[in-house]
């Protein structure tokens, strides 16, 4: 049984309303009694990090919608704390965060593999008890985090990629139509 904790993939149920998380997968980067934070890691912003950022030079960097929490705000996870400082590591080798200067820095001078980093503008919020109330209500189903996972690059194919990794019953679940009654 997974448990909620850092690190962990909270996986929208199908058949969840929410326009912010209808069929997404949430890297929960903290969760602690007075709440739990974390990243939508399948849904494009309709923005790239250069139009976000006037300091990043390079174009075409894709962000992340990471939630509907201050969305005046960028976030990032990666894989290379040799080169970010003061990232917080959420699983063994992804890193939450670090010092976004230095960041924009190796961007711009191409220090960065861009492959082992991903961007948000806001995130996912939950005060303390929300998280465990929509767990039990059945609004997310959780999985065990994994790197290919959180940085693939086809950000559609995740949803139903995270459900099928679970197994048979919940890959059937990733072929449920958005509304049944259309059918």
């Amino acid at each position: 049984m997974v448990n909620l904790s850092p690190g962990i993939l909270l996986i929208a149920d199908p058949f969840l309303k929410d326009p912010n998380f209808a069929r997404t997968v949430v890297l929960l980067c903290e969760h602690q009694d007075k709440g739990s934070f974390g990243f939508v890691i399948n849904k494009i912003f309709d923005q790239r990090l250069d139009e976000l950022v006037p300091d990043v030079v390079m174009p075409n960097i894709p962000v992340y919608y990471g939630g509907p929490v201050q969305m005046d705000t960028i976030h990032f996870v990666h894989q290379q704390p040799q080169l970010i400082k003061g990232g917080l590591e959420v699983i063994p080798g992804i890193y939450w965060g670090g010092n976004f200067e230095d960041v924009v820095h190796m961007i711009n001078t191409g220090q960065l593999d861009l492959q082992q980093i991903k961007f948000f503008i806001g995130y996912s919020g939950w005060t303390s008890g929300q998280l465990e109330g929509e767990f039990k209500e059945k609004s997310w189903i959780l999985s065990e985090s994994n790197k290919t996972l959180i940085f693939e690059e086809k950000d559609q194919n995740i949803w139903q990629q995270s459900l099928r990794n679970l197994g048979n019953n919940f890959a059937l679940m990733a072929n449920f139509p958005i509304d049944p009654s259309l059918n």
